[in-house]
């Protein structure tokens, strides 16, 4: 099914929940990321990383394929499907950054790393790419997709108002810079989600969003998995839950 080439309209949803969890302040700005720029190389880790050693890889509070919860439900707006997905990802994503943020400081995470040699870059108001810290970097995403959310104007609520021609493309942007909240939090922080005892939470969220954002083509796998030279470590779980039958390719 490709969501690109479908436009719908809208139908009534539930007014939205609480606003995210706090993070690091820095200055709002509309600009978006660009693609992955890699970091200069550095000595890449000796060991394999936790989240892809049993048994945390297998972790999950799903058991099965996940296809089989992405699928469009009968009688429900494409629109409307995607839309409320990506504000319970957004949603539950930043209730898991908001618990680890602590631990996510410009002294532990000065760049926005998502693996060994790739860190993201920002454009700034000069249409620049910068290094941000990776709080930095973070507070501007979750702002910018909050700031969209409660925009009726892309985000409608009431019914009898439709989706804009430029929704599709709008979260698939918002789908990329979410994957790489995932990407540093597996790449950074995943000892505390081992601490907090939420493998299988975590997980689940993120197995859940990449399943969804393949089926409705949201989500290029030349994003989760990097480029050669610069892989984003996250991406490893996309080859690791294909064997496992968690996901398709």
């Amino acid at each position: 099914m490709s969501f690109l080439n479908s436009i719908g309209r809208s139908m009534q949803r539930n007014p939205r929940g609480p606003k995210r969890s706090p993070t690091p302040t820095g200055q709002s700005t509309d600009n978006v990321s660009i693609p992955p720029q890699p970091s200069s190389p550095s000595s890449p880790s000796p060991n394999k990383p936790l989240y892809l050693c049993s048994p945390f890889v297998e972790a999950a509070l799903v058991k099965g394929n996940f296809k089989t919860i992405v699928v469009l439900p009968k009688y429900v707006d494409i629109m409307e499907w995607v839309a409320v997905n990506v504000y319970d990802f957004y949603t539950n994503l930043n209730e898991f950054y908001g618990v680890i943020t602590e631990h996510c400081t410009t002294q532990s995470c000065p760049t926005m790393a998502a693996g060994p040699q790739l860190n993201y870059t920002w454009i700034n108001q000069d249409r620049k790419n910068v290094h941000l810290p990776a709080p930095t970097y973070i507070d501007y995403v979750m702002t910018w997709v909050q700031n969209l959310l409660d925009d009726e104007a892309v985000f409608p609520t009431k019914a009898g108002h439709d989706f804009p021609q430029s929704f599709p493309a709008t979260v698939k942007h918002v789908y990329r810079q979410l994957l790489r909240v995932f990407a540093h939090i597996y790449h950074a922080h995943y000892n505390q989600i081992l601490h907090l005892r939420s493998e299988p939470h975590f997980n689940s969220l993120f197995a859940h969003f990449l399943a969804f954002g393949r089926e409705y083509e949201l989500l290029d796998i030349k994003e989760v998995k990097g480029a050669p030279q610069a892989l984003v470590g996250a991406g490893m779980l996309w080859e690791k839950w294909k064997e496992l039958g968690i996901l398709d390719g």
